[in-house]
């Protein structure tokens, strides 16, 4: 099998040919994935995978760490990224759906404030819509 780059495979995770084909099209996209375009893209690499077995494989990856999952618009599009020690905030257009990742995290200088300190904050999710170049016109 093809050694994927920069990941560390769990020692507690069965290598399979499905896991790898999938892991390496994550590694090698440029932009977070929905189940469905993982497998359109690896049906056309010629790749023989069900998807119900993309969807079990990216579960296994999100249970272990591998992958984040994200949903946007208001959790109609779900998304699959490599997990690259830390978060990522995604836009996307209500015209086409076309996913734009956000460079930086608008919650990077945020600090809420809560009456009697009730809550501390583990993490956010913040969902971005719009128009992108093409569809505002």
């Amino acid at each position: 099998m093809k050694e994927t780059l920069n990941i560390k495979w769990p020692k507690d995770l069965k290598r399979t040919k499905s896991r790898e084909i999938v892991l390496t099209l994550l590694q090698d996209s440029h932009s977070p994935l929905s189940a469905i375009e993982i497998f359109s893209e690896l049906e056309k690499k010629g790749e023989s995978i069900w998807p119900s077995t993309v969807y079990r494989v990216l579960d296994a990856f999100v249970e272990k760490g591998l992958v984040t999952k994200t949903a946007v618009l208001n959790n109609e599009i779900t998304l699959y990224d490599l997990n690259h020690s830390g978060h990522k905030h995604y836009a996307v257009c209500v015209g086409c759906h076309k996913i734009i990742t956000m460079e930086n995290c608008p919650m990077d200088d945020f600090k809420p404030k809560f009456r009697n300190d009730d809550l501390e904050v583990l993490g956010h999710k913040v969902e971005v819509y719009g128009y992108c170049n093409k569809c505002k016109d």
